[in-house]
């Protein structure tokens, strides 16, 4: 399957105006994706589409819930008369709760499965419509939590369980029906985004997301590479990989792990603050791509680079291998010419460079 070079596409991005979406936005503008932007918040929306096109970027918007399949089935419609058609959607939008599960309102609840569950079902259903003709990328947000979940974000990983089952289920059923579509799922580890501040929460303390974070522009990066290259899942950040796999493989250790650090590795240290803002029910972005608060955030992944350049990085670990054994090969070299020497004279073989034992000691001057 061949997919259309990024700057030849056009490309939908829900949850545009906050973390992950917004820097996406950005990042596809500046590499000349023309864009369809969509997110509740009509004047960040608006903002938005004016910084991309005063920058010599071309992109539209939308205001809509994506639990709106209507609105949303708009948003496809105007992307089309805009642009002609859509090469890549991407379903990105989504909330929280932090949260014991037996003390979250039912209501609250359902609001989660509505906009990470259903929006992902609605904007999957209209992107396969569109692209089954003229083929392209259709790619879901998910975590690494739908492998390994988070206690006090129950809701948000059953969620994202959900998201992998029918993004995994799609996939299937598009491949076996012979569609030019390709399905990714990607699945990001801890991100620095404004995520803990439009969730909304339960707890008596302010929650954070736990260490160590990763940068927005790591998950824009792969979802720009995914659009413009077939791939089935991709882990953002070598922690996402390794959660997955400790889940999925010593499941009991992964929740003896969870157990002991439940109401620290998430706890801010500070307060809840009293009816605090959230963006679960009503928008709360306001074009910020990173989380408010001063953490310490890895801006790049070697595991990533290795996903994204694997020929690239075959090349430099079969060079640093070489190198190595060439290296290792000198000193085997150079142990077995002096311990050569050494039996040539009739002595017992010694490291290089260190002092023989003498008669009185017994042993070579540097104790026992």
């Amino acid at each position: 399957m061949k997919l259309r070079k990024i700057y030849e596409q056009v490309m939908v991005i829900t949850g545009a105006t906050s973390g992950i979406g917004l820097t996406t936005a950005r990042m596809a503008a500046e590499q000349g994706a023309q864009l369809m932007l969509i997110a509740r918040n009509e004047d960040a929306l608006r903002r938005l589409t004016d910084e991309i096109n005063n920058g010599g970027g071309l992109a539209t918007y939308h205001a809509a819930d994506v639990a709106d399949e209507g609105s949303l089935r708009q948003a496809a419609e105007k992307t089309v008369r805009e642009f002609g058609r859509i090469d890549t959607w991407v379903n990105n939008a989504g909330g929280s709760i932090y949260g014991r599960i037996m003390d979250v309102s039912v209501d609250d609840l359902r609001r989660v499965f509505e906009t990470n569950v259903w929006g992902v079902v609605y904007g999957s259903r209209i992107a396969v419509e569109h692209l089954r003709q003229s083929g392209g990328a259709l790619i879901n947000i998910g975590s690494e939590v739908s492998d390994a979940p988070v206690p006090l974000q129950g809701i948000y990983s059953s969620s994202k369980h959900a998201v992998k089952g029918f993004t995994d289920a799609l996939r299937i059923e598009v491949e076996a029906d012979g569609l030019p579509i390709s399905v990714t799922l990607i699945k990001p580890t801890a991100i620095h985004t404004p995520f803990p501040e439009n969730a909304k929460n339960y707890l008596p303390y302010e929650p954070q997301l736990p260490g160590p974070l990763y940068s927005p522009e790591l998950v824009g990066e792969a979802i720009i590479h995914c659009a413009q290259n077939p791939v089935r899942d991709f882990f953002i950040g070598e922690m996402a990989k390794l959660h997955s796999s400790l889940a999925l493989n010593a499941p009991r250790l992964y929740d003896t792990m969870q157990e002991k650090i439940i109401d620290s590795a998430q706890n801010s240290g500070e307060p809840s603050v009293i009816n605090r803002h959230d963006g679960l029910h009503e928008t709360n972005s306001s074009l910020r791509e990173r989380g408010s608060a001063e953490r310490f955030v890895l801006e790049e992944s070697l595991y990533q680079r290795a996903k994204i350049h694997p020929l690239l990085t075959a090349g430099l670990l079969a060079g640093g291998g070489v190198a190595l054994a060439a290296y290792l090969g000198s000193k085997i070299k150079s142990r077995t010419e002096f311990d050569g020497r050494d039996y040539e004279r009739g002595q017992m073989p010694v490291e290089p460079n260190r002092p023989r034992a003498t008669a009185s000691t017994g042993f070579d001057g540097g104790g026992i």
